[in-house]
């Protein structure tokens, strides 16, 4: 069975307000989690409120290529 085409796929979730903001990533770093879609249901990128540990507060964190 090929893998390739499967319904649950990984996706990273970034935090936007620490890319918008422009941190140094070599100082602080970027919040990021790890977490699973469904393909069919959910086509599009996803986004979610997650808590950032470099701004210390809930902000929104987005879907990002691999």
């Amino acid at each position: 069975m090929a893998k390739g085409k499967d319904v649950r796929i990984r996706v990273i979730l970034e935090c936007t307000s620490c890319v918008r903001n422009g941190v140094n990533k070599e100082l602080r770093g970027i919040s990021r989690y790890i977490t699973q879609k469904n393909r069919h249901n959910t086509p599009s990128r996803l986004e979610l409120r997650k808590f950032c540990l470099y701004c210390y507060k809930h902000t929104l964190h987005g879907e990002i290529k691999k």
